[in-house]
């Protein structure tokens, strides 16, 4: 008995309904990676509450995704910090194990038998290409990995530092949005949105000037107009480290335009005006990318990572850029929502940048590449772990050698100086979850605690030469060296061994 033409097509209709359905549950998750130039964490509410910044996209972001309060781009071997930081994130690897431009001293330049000959070919875009993705990138000239950015598929670089729509941000943005109008693809997507600000020249738009009571200070010989509207100084603000950092003639702390060697709060007070008007744009732009992919319906199966290249000082410790080991430095902000992900929900991760390929392989079901030597942070997002590592470890070393290093194991962190020839050698031990500001004896303002009944309680401030902590430092110290070690450091500092 032959079926009924009625009941057969009923029946074939539901058959193509639960194909097309089964099609759309197993659809490949898209990719938007936004990455901006020289921003610290506390710039955000998210991260510091007392934040004037207004940024109602990202703070949705955090809303609607998870916020990672212990995300680190490891260090760097050179005065341009972003260099070895978006080589790490490109290639998944730790930062010894980079392509670069070593010293030429013996013993320190054997960096480049622990790269990989083919390694561009195993990097971010190469990976997701291979995998059937679209990919798109937009971002800065130089300073970056070359071979990994020319394995997009579609790239739109340019350096966009002004103050107008065509010179700022929004040019950044705009190449989305045309990509995304002129796409015909239907295979899933992974865009890198990169910007090209804060970083210094920090030209904001004029509205955003005037939010934020800021100017493009030009005039070395004059201070910047003092004006209400403009961020407090930082908790941590200091007029001077108290010792050299290690770089003599580091563009960033002497030669940044409208701060220059000045850490007035003046002068800092505008810069960080300026660094706000920049954030608040980025902002804008963010959400101008994230409203066209709802209008596409694609957000719903977008995975979007908000995080920079790394931190920024502007007048903490008396420091002006991204060379130094502090929290507000060697720290990024990382938030990233999309399926799965619980809205609202905070870990701290213990995660490096480097970690972004494998986690962005696991999520899109990919094997990540042999080369990769990252850790996935999925199931952070997914709620199954807090932290992904237990010790994080710290370099700068683009000044004079050895430079500066540092170790994190849950709330203690040591750091080490090692420059200036030997004329400064110096160590910090901090307690994070007593001084997260890494308060030193120069911070002579009077920052009080209280205990949970009332009693006052003076902030922790350097504790590496308090006997009472002597067996915390030799710890610390002990596991510094041993993530030398593993990590294939090339340098020792003055009192390790030198093997």
């Amino acid at each position: 008995m032959f079926m009924s033409d009625r009941r057969l097509l009923a029946m074939l209709s539901c058959l193509i309904l639960v194909v097309v359905c089964s099609a759309k549950e197993t659809k490949r998750p898209n990719f938007l990676f936004v990455l901006v130039d020289d921003q610290s964490p506390f710039d955000l509410k998210v991260y510091n509450q007392s934040s004037i910044l207004d940024s109602p996209v990202i703070d949705r972001l955090a809303s609607e995704g998870m916020v990672l309060d212990g995300a680190y781009h490891m260090g760097s071997w050179a005065g341009a910090v972003c260099t070895p930081s978006r080589h790490m994130i490109m290639s998944g690897r730790t930062v010894w194990h980079l392509p670069r431009r070593g010293s030429k001293k013996p013993g320190a330049d054997s960096s480049q038998s622990l790269v990989p000959a083919t390694l561009a070919d195993h990097t971010l875009a190469a990976v997701f290409n291979r995998a059937g993705y679209d990919t798109m990138r937009t971002c800065k000239n130089g300073n970056s990995y070359a071979a990994a950015n020319a394995k997009f598929t579609v790239s739109r670089t340019a350096t966009k530092r002004g103050g107008t729509k065509e010179t700022g941000s929004a040019w950044h943005a705009d190449q989305v949005l045309n990509y995304l109008d002129d796409r015909k693809s239907d295979a899933p997507f992974l865009i890198y949105l990169g910007f090209s600000h804060p970083h210094d020249t920090r030209d904001g738009t004029a509205d955003l000037l005037t939010k934020y009571g800021a100017v493009n200070h030009r005039d070395r010989s004059s201070l910047p107009p003092g004006n209400s509207k403009q961020p407090s100084l930082p908790v941590n603000y200091l007029p001077a480290h108290p010792f050299h950092h290690g770089h003599p003639n580091l563009r960033d702390e002497v030669n940044v335009s409208g701060v220059w060697e000045r850490r007035d709060p003046r002068t800092i007070r505008n810069e960080l005006g300026r660094e706000f008007a920049c954030d608040e744009n980025i902002d804008r732009q963010i959400g101008r990318v994230l409203q066209r992919l709802e209008t596409l319906g694609e957000l719903e199966n977008t995975y979007v990572i908000y995080t920079a290249d790394h931190g920024m000082a502007i007048g903490r410790h008396g420091l002006q850029g991204k060379q130094n080991l502090y929290q507000h430095t060697w720290r990024v902000p990382l938030i990233v929502k999309g399926p799965g992900i619980e809205p609202g929900s905070r870990a701290e991760g213990n995660v490096y940048l480097l970690d972004v390929l494998s986690t962005l392989c696991d999520l899109a079901d990919i094997q990540p590449p042999v080369t990769n030597e990252g850790q996935s942070f999925r199931p952070v997002l997914d709620g199954d772990r807090e932290t992904v590592r237990d010790v994080l470890y710290g370099v700068y070393c683009g000044g004079t050698k050895p430079g500066m290093r540092c170790v994190k194991k849950g709330d203690w962190k040591l750091i080490k100086y090692d420059v200036m020839e030997g004329a400064v050698q110096e160590t910090q031990l901090f307690n994070l979850r007593e001084n997260p500001h890494e308060f030193l004896s120069e911070h002579h303002a009077p920052v009080v605690t209280r205990l949970m009944n009332g009693t006052p309680k003076a902030t922790q401030k350097n504790l590496a030469n308090d006997p009472r902590y002597s067996a915390k430092r030799q710890e610390l110290e002990a596991l510094l060296l041993s993530e030398q070690r593993r990590l294939d450091d090339p340098y020792r500092l003055w009192d390790q061994p030198n093997h």
